[in-house]
């Protein structure tokens, strides 16, 4: 069981992938409207994981990803993606992120994801 900062400025999202996330057995640790939230957070609650919109007002994804590994280089980033931003995701991944699910979640991704990321 990991905790886990979901990070989405659609609260709908969030909504979704905190559900997701229960029924797997993992724990919310807080939930962030834009990267700027996410880093305050991070630094706060100290989740085992993060998953980070890529579009946000204030502060983007891959923006929020650089900071936070500036503040833990060993941070463990998900990003979320819509159809269409491979150029962005290939950004997060480069700035950190260690992997990626695309919109509409299902279940089984982020199954997927969780599990690759937490084996290391």
């Amino acid at each position: 069981m990991a905790s886990v900062l979901i990070t989405d400025d659609a609260a709908f999202m969030r909504m979704v992938l905190k559900n997701t996330l229960l029924k797997l057995g993992h724990e919310i640790a807080g939930e962030a409207e834009n990267g700027k939230e996410a880093i305050q957070l991070y630094e706060k609650l100290k989740p085992d994981v993060v998953t980070m919109d890529i579009t946000m007002p204030e502060m983007s994804g891959v923006e929020a990803v650089k900071e936070i590994k500036k503040i833990n280089p060993e941070a463990t980033i998900i990003m979320c993606s819509a159809m269409g931003q491979q150029a962005m995701v290939v950004d997060a991944i480069q700035a950190g992120a260690k992997d990626f699910i695309v919109k509409p979640f299902t279940e089984v991704r982020i199954k997927e994801a969780l599990d690759k990321v937490l084996a290391g």
